[in-house]
């Protein structure tokens, strides 16, 4: 008999898989990573000894849950860590384990693949010593280490002054946070962002707490020069500069999309994201029969939001399968969702995406680190008459290197609309192909 997967194992998939097993199903759950959590509840390794509260703050108990379900639900289920999935065809998953491949055929699947950060790149982005907050991240929760000794965190969204706020309260040296949102911005979403008054109160609270220790916070403030030879020496923003040995940035978050893609999940442009998304119900049904689609990988919601998108996915699963559920949960559950869509809307409007910024990158920046492709090459595409992004990734390979295009494909598609002088929405998607993440030579077959 075929299982159920579920593809992920942060809030969303472990929240799956935990209502599937209530409800007497026996799921598959494939992940990545050694241990469940996702990525705000990464786990650290289990020989180190750093506490909840000084791994996750505020988010320490939440933490614990998460975690605690996964340890009672890992002997229970086809538990797959360390897995993973690089293709989808033919209702079958193709993975990777330890060096091995191996497949899975479904009878039912929940996408539960979460979020990457979305990078614009700046001149200097290539040197040793830049990460994104989402490594940044990574380094201090799962290597128990900074990325450097005087750190500057750069771009916006809420991550950026969580990240700050993480290293230092972990002792590391934040130099600066720049933030290039304005303040009036972040004014103008308070009523909107009210709606989560806890959400917002901790929000409040790490910014005011880095300003209180002495930590620069500069608003309204683009980087645009990461300087050094060897490694990260400093950053530049309108006519300052600041010495550092590390620099972590992003523009707030994109959508892990790209095994929806392959499942030929249709997609629409969500204007909110700023990103082409697969469609999905309240319920989190895609257009493919038997796929359904829960947390920040169907469009970036929080982690509270994973976690009732991934129950209500589960929900639907077992709706479908013909199996009685509580008839009162999933609409509690759409409900919730939907006060934390408004939330969500407040924050686009505290931390807008810089429109300028296709505008300003100079030609030689390099856009493509896969395909050593510049900004410049890119426009020069676009001058010869072809607009569409797969058209552009043709000409130019753009997008067609190791990451296919997960790192810079919507920076690409940025440049594109600014030299075209078409909206964003109008310069399409590139096309998901397989192996969606890079894989090994010398890969075995499993018998």
């Amino acid at each position: 008999m075929k299982p159920i997967v579920i593809v992920g194992a942060g809030p969303a998939g472990i929240s799956a898989a935990r209502t599937l097993l209530d409800h007497g199903v026996t799921p598959c759950l494939v992940d990545e990573s050694l241990r469940g959590g996702g990525q705000i509840y990464r786990r650290q390794p289990a020989n180190f000894q750093r506490s909840a509260k000084q791994l996750y703050g505020f988010d320490a108990s939440k933490a614990e849950a998460v975690h605690r379900t996964m340890d009672e639900l890992a002997p229970l289920i086809d538990y797959r860590p360390q897995t993973l999935v690089w293709n989808a065809e033919d209702g079958r998953l193709d993975m990777l384990n330890n060096g091995r491949a191996q497949s899975v055929e479904y009878a039912q699947l929940i996408v539960a693949t979460g979020a990457t950060d979305r990078i614009l790149p700046v001149p200097g982005w290539t040197l040793p010593g830049v990460y994104s907050l989402g490594a940044a991240q990574i380094a201090l929760k799962y290597q128990g280490c900074a990325i450097g000794e005087r750190v500057a965190f750069c771009g916006s969204g809420p991550l950026l002054y969580l990240v700050a706020y993480q290293y230092a309260k972990a002792g590391a040296k934040v130099v600066a946070v720049l933030d290039s949102a304005p303040f009036s911005a972040q004014c103008r979403a308070l009523p909107a962002l009210l709606g989560q008054p806890a959400t917002l109160a901790k929000g409040v609270y790490y910014r005011a707490w880095l300003t209180t220790h002495g930590i620069p916070v500069h608003q309204g403030a683009t980087l645009t020069q990461i300087d050094g030879e060897q490694r990260v020496k400093g950053i530049r923003w309108g006519e300052h500069t600041l010495d550092c040995d590390a620099v972590a940035f992003a523009h707030a978050l994109r959508s892990e999309t790209q095994l929806a893609d392959l499942l030929g999940c249709e997609f629409a442009w969500n204007s909110l994201n700023r990103a082409w998304l697969p469609q999905r119900d309240s319920a989190g049904r895609s257009s493919v029969h038997g796929v359904y689609l829960a947390g920040d990988g169907a469009g970036i919601m929080g982690a509270d939001a994973a976690q009732m998108a991934g129950e209500r996915a589960a929900l639907a699963v077992l709706e479908d399968s013909g199996i009685t559920v509580d008839p009162r949960r999933p609409a509690v559950l759409e409900q919730q969702l939907a006060s934390i869509q408004r939330f969500r809307h407040g924050l686009e409007t505290a931390f807008p995406f810089p429109e300028h910024w296709a505008a300003q990158a100079p030609d030689e920046l390099m856009l493509c680190r896969c395909e050593e492709v510049s900004v410049g090459e890119v426009r020069a595409v676009v001058d010869e008459g072809h607009w569409e992004i797969n058209r552009v990734k043709a000409h130019c390979r753009v997008g067609m290197g190791r990451c296919q295009g997960r790192m810079c494909g919507l920076a690409a598609a940025e440049i594109v609309a600014e030299r075209s002088g078409l909206g964003i929405e109008h310069v399409g998607r590139l096309r998901g192909q397989a192996p969606i993440k890079p894989l090994p030579f010398g890969v075995e077959v499993q018998p």
